[in-house]
């Protein structure tokens, strides 16, 4: 039961992010809280699935690098992710492409790590 409502506070607070990142100039472009909702519940799944594999694509160069630009890599594959979701969700558009792309997911991580921050000071 946890595991469930941990899984409602993450996707109300991503579509929540997504809906206020669709109000900045960045790009990205969402038609309603509901597109919010239903490209929160792909970006979810999308992460789920393609991650992993990305994750195998991304062994050597962090070997190579000795783990040096884990975070970046980790970024890139966000920013896939982000984009797939916005090619699968009709009404969740990219208007300049892979920079709306890296800046919806740069803000998506901000917004969202704000958004936790301030339920954990409430609860």
């Amino acid at each position: 039961m946890n595991n469930i409502v941990a899984l409602l506070i993450t996707w109300v607070i991503t579509a929540v992010s997504l809906y206020i990142i669709s109000k900045l100039p960045l790009g990205v472009e969402i038609d309603s809280p509901g597109k919010a909702f239903i490209s929160a519940a792909v970006l979810g799944i999308v992460t789920a699935i393609i991650r992993p594999f990305l994750r195998l694509f991304f062994v050597v160069p962090n070997f190579l690098t000795f783990d040096l630009f884990s975070s970046l890599f980790t970024f890139i594959i966000t920013v896939i992710c982000f984009g797939l979701a916005a090619w699968l969700v009709q009404g969740f558009r990219l208007r300049f492409g892979i920079w709306s792309a890296i800046m919806g997911a740069f803000a998506l991580s901000l917004i969202s790590s704000l958004m936790y921050k301030v339920l954990e000071s409430v609860a």
